[in-house]
């Protein structure tokens, strides 16, 4: 080689070695796909979707909210309306309703209480609101006993995900059905083209008889028909770090809650305002899956408040 063309490809070279950090950089940059549009879990708003859904929604919609899960209400599993009627109003407003949540088993009011186990005069206030909603709602269809109606109540509603609330894990005989439930429930949606998840709290990450309920659920069920709506917020209070979750079932986590939780209280609070490190967790998307994320907060006393100062903090840390 002569000199002169050494010169010139060792510094080329050099150059490369240079550029070659940013380069990269640039293209992880370039191939991170954008978040999804901001998501909100209606369970959020309580009263007032029982009460008023066409204003609430319209309320929300403002703010810049534009996917929607719903949840059971004193009205049932759709505020009063029939699923394709709900799913018409919410169009209609510009927004998308994604994903419904409901219950996979029938409430047991004593059983609730007896697990709650308040710390605080906040937890058990909190926990006095949850149950006397509880007690108005009527009674509804479960994934235990109601499987394919609840699953064509979705198809009818255009919805991509049914979602299962809860259920009871504290046995392993409840456990082993949980499981049994999702798979019947993950094979329906299929056939009727929607995805099966499952939305934990901290007590998936209780050890039973030696195992955790989220390991157990997640093994003994198809990745496939069974995928993990992950609360971050539970997760969290759970000791769990939800990154380390994505990497131990890659994918297999399409949906968020976007939850905080109060450094001194422990109890669910608005986003930005407690020990969640979103910005992280968001960094880590693709691993686990994400395709939405929906804000949350268990019976805030100012709901429209809070999915107001939820949604502007997540977007300025997420800027």
């Amino acid at each position: 080689m002569k000199r002169r063309d050494f010169l010139t490809t060792s510094s080329a070279f050099a150059l490369a070695g240079l550029l070659a950090p940013r380069l990269r950089d640039g293209l992880k940059f370039i191939t991170t796909s954008p978040n999804p549009p901001f998501g909100l879990q209606l369970y959020t708003l309580s009263e007032l979707m029982t009460n008023d859904p066409k204003g609430t929604l319209q309320k929300i919609a403002t703010i810049g909210y534009k996917e929607l899960e719903g949840a059971a209400s004193e009205k049932g599993y759709y505020y009063g309306y029939k699923p394709k009627e709900f799913a018409a109003l919410v169009k209609d407003l510009g927004m998308h309703w994604r994903s419904q949540h409901v219950m996979g088993a029938p409430f047991d009011m004593a059983r609730i209480q007896k697990m709650a186990k308040p710390q605080t005069a906040e937890d058990s206030a909190r926990l006095q609101r949850i149950m006397e909603r509880m007690k108005s709602m009527a009674p509804m269809p479960t994934l235990r006993d109601d499987h394919q109606r609840l699953v064509d109540e979705a198809a009818e509603g255009g919805l991509s995900y049914l979602v299962c609330a809860s259920i009871p894990v504290s046995t392993m005989d409840e456990i082993k059905t949980a499981a049994d439930v999702f798979s019947k429930a993950g094979e329906a949606c299929k056939k009727a083209g929607l995805q099966f998840a499952y939305h934990n709290h901290t007590t998936e990450f209780d050890l039973v008889e030696g195992h955790r309920p989220f390991d157990y659920i997640l093994t003994n069920t198809d990745k496939d028909l069974v995928k993990m709506e992950l609360d971050l917020a539970w997760a969290t209070k759970a000791n769990q770090d939800p990154v380390e979750l994505f990497k131990l079932h890659p994918g297999r986590f399409p949906l968020w809650h976007v939850k905080d939780i109060d450094k001194t209280t422990k109890n669910p609070t608005e986003v930005g305002s407690g020990i969640v490190d979103f910005r992280r967790i968001f960094d880590n998307k693709g691993e686990s899956g994400m395709k939405y994320f929906f804000i949350e907060q268990d019976q805030p006393p100012q709901p429209l408040q809070n999915v107001t100062n939820s949604f502007n903090n997540l977007k300025k840390m997420l800027a």
